[in-house]
């Protein structure tokens, strides 16, 4: 079994620091939160990195809410339970349709600048979405826009402190309940920092993938850490692969937004032959597991390792307004998109799953709190609505702290907390390599497409990695990796678990969806394993 704590430690023997309310992250999810927080609460921010690196500043498409006369938050509930395929949590989505809408203008009182036509919100469509409702800034910007606001917001707060280059390794927990973290320094040197409330704000998993739209730092922290304190994870076999992310020679896989098909852009095979037609009636706009897995059959029916994004019949005015990023990063590796056609592949996006939660943010562990990407809600279910994301983390950012101002100061001291496994020796073995045969052990056996055969060879090599938790860690990449190895089991775990096909999660064996069977979560818990749950979108 994973051990609870990744290093040994004693409490007594470690500095500590008491805060109100400890905040792990600086994405939307992270910095709103912080923010509505701070205005009864002190606040530590942790960033492993700093506050401008997380998934939420790459985000292109925009964020989802009614604002349109002639959309409803009943449309936006059909849209998403639709994309959800039959896992959504309806309460959940009701949350967000309705209160959406107060997010967004929350986020225009703290600053972000939303791209507006003739004076009012400028609204675009994306894929399975019946009504354009998508906000967006700087054209393809909207998630950098977002986090400078908001980063603003939090600079100039006195009840607001950030510790960059600060790593969480550990949740502590004393009496079943969550009090604070175990931090690495920047500098070296261990801090218990004790808290009344713990939030997760950490994104998502994308790096267990050797291809992704996510930045380094994307390492699955959040969820192995509320694995390893015994908190509640659900729905981890679904993970969304961008169906269309740059596939160049020497250029990462930057993700070329869903809106460019949203705003007309078609796919072609490498023979030039549009061929959505043969996979979806939706076409381009079908939701976004489908047309990855389109784009896959394509190149192997081509032999050929990308298909071709081709918006080259719009205006050039056009694009380079709507799209000023991507142009100009395409533009840096030689593609102009406004006559050339972009070469795409499907890249690890997003994770539905993650910390199980209620309503109001609350993990099953008490004080431990999950907002974002890093939380499951139950929002997403099976493949999550483009653009849902932004928009799930202001509406549950907004709840979390409505609950935690009703919960009672910890009012005391933590004595007792220690963990002595007596780990003596480092790892032997290259982090740096470890990690690089994880991605490719996931992408071969755990990605697009998955078999019985296929997990079970992907668990038998994951498992040849367990030593790890029996060494002495020291370093953030060790423990990053640490992390990265528990979300692949779990990832794993769960996909040859769920003997069906659904959303995000494709099994070639059972390749039918079968509500008879498998309209329900699978629960993932340290000391039990995979504990089936009943959907309620019925």
């Amino acid at each position: 079994m994973i051990p609870q704590y990744l290093v040994d430690f004693d409490l007594q023997e470690i500095p500590r620091v008491q805060t109100d309310c400890i905040v792990i992250g600086s994405g939307i999810a992270g910095l709103f939160t912080a923010i509505q927080a701070s205005k009864d609460r002190r606040v530590v921010m942790i960033t492993k990195k700093s506050v401008m690196e997380s998934n939420t500043r790459y985000a292109q498409g925009g964020i989802a809410a009614v604002i349109a006369e002639d959309d409803s938050p009943a449309y936006h509930r059909q849209d998403t339970l639709m994309a959800g395929a039959g896992l959504c949590s309806s309460a959940a989505v009701d949350v967000l349709v309705n209160e959406g809408p107060e997010g967004v203008h929350e986020l225009i009182r703290l600053g972000t600048l939303f791209d507006k036509e003739d004076g009012v919100l400028a609204l675009t469509q994306e894929g399975a979405h019946s009504h354009r409702r998508i906000l967006h800034a700087n054209g393809d910007a909207t998630g950098y826009e977002i986090v400078r606001a908001l980063a603003e917001q939090v600079a100039e707060h006195e009840n607001i402190e950030v510790w960059d280059d600060h790593y969480v390794i550990d949740l502590i927990t004393e009496n079943g309940e969550c009090v604070g973290v175990l931090l690495q320094r920047s500098g070296g040197g261990r801090l218990f920092l004790q808290g009344d409330a713990t939030i997760l704000c950490s994104g998502g998993a994308g790096q267990l993938y050797r291809y992704t739209t996510n930045p380094e730092v994307a390492t699955g922290d959040g969820v192995a850490i509320a694995y390893r304190a015994g908190a509640q994870i659900r729905d981890m076999e679904f993970i969304q692969f961008h169906p269309t992310a740059l596939s160049y020679p020497g250029a990462p896989r930057f993700l070329i937004s869903e809106a460019l098909r949203g705003e007309g852009a078609v796919l072609r095979n490498i023979k030039g032959e549009r061929f959505m037609d043969r996979y979806h009636e939706l076409l381009e706009l079908a939701p976004r597991d489908i047309v990855a897995r389109a784009i896959v059959s394509e190149m192997e029916l081509t032999k050929s390792t990308f298909v071709y994004l081709d918006i080259t019949h719009e205006s050039s005015d056009l694009v380079k307004h709507r799209f000023p990023t991507i142009y100009e990063t395409c533009m840096g590796y030689g593609l102009d998109i406004t006559t050339d056609w972009i070469p795409v592949a499907p890249a690890a996006h997003y994770m539905m799953g993650g910390i199980k939660t209620d309503l109001y943010g609350e993990s099953s562990l008490s004080r431990l709190f999950a907002c974002g990407e890093v939380s499951s809600t139950g929002l997403h279910g099976a493949n999550r609505l483009a653009s849902n994301s932004l928009s799930e983390a202001v509406v549950f950012g907004r709840r979390i702290i409505e609950r935690i101002r009703e919960l009672a100061p910890l009012g005391r001291e933590v004595l007792s907390v220690s963990s002595r496994l007596g780990r003596l020796e480092s790892p032997t073995q290259a982090i740096v390599e470890r990690r690089l045969k994880l991605q490719k052990v996931m992408v071969r056996y755990a990605g697009l497409r998955r078999n019985q055969e296929m997990l079970l060879k992907g668990l038998e090599e994951l498992k040849r990695q367990l030593p790890i938790f029996g060494s002495m860690l020291s370093k953030r990449e060790e423990y990053e990796f640490a992390n990265m190895l528990t979300c692949s089991l779990l990832v794993t775990e769960s996909a040859l678990a769920r003997e069906e096909s659904r959303g995000a999660h494709y099994r070639e064996d059972y390749p039918q969806r079968d509500d008879a069977q498998w309209q329900k979560h699978l629960l993932q818990i340290r000391e039990l394993g995979i504990v089936e749950e009943l959907s309620d979108d019925v």
